[in-house]
């Protein structure tokens, strides 16, 4: 894992096409702007946990 520093304002690039933007910092968290072509699914990782187990269920469900 890479680890940086950046402080608001600053960004991040990943390849071409993405760009990762420091919008805010709290003392709860840090809020980030994702730049990223339409095409290509950005989903907190929370929300891919659930639909991972709702996807199992999924197929659990058809076996029977």
């Amino acid at each position: 894992m890479l680890v940086l520093s950046r402080k608001v304002g600053e960004r991040i690039w990943i390849g071409e096409d993405i760009a990762i933007t420091v919008v805010r910092i709290s003392n709860n968290g840090v809020r980030l702007g994702i730049d990223a072509p339409h095409e290509l699914p950005v989903v907190r990782e929370e929300l891919k946990k659930r639909i991972e187990e709702l996807n199992a269920e999924t197929v659990e469900g058809s076996e029977k």
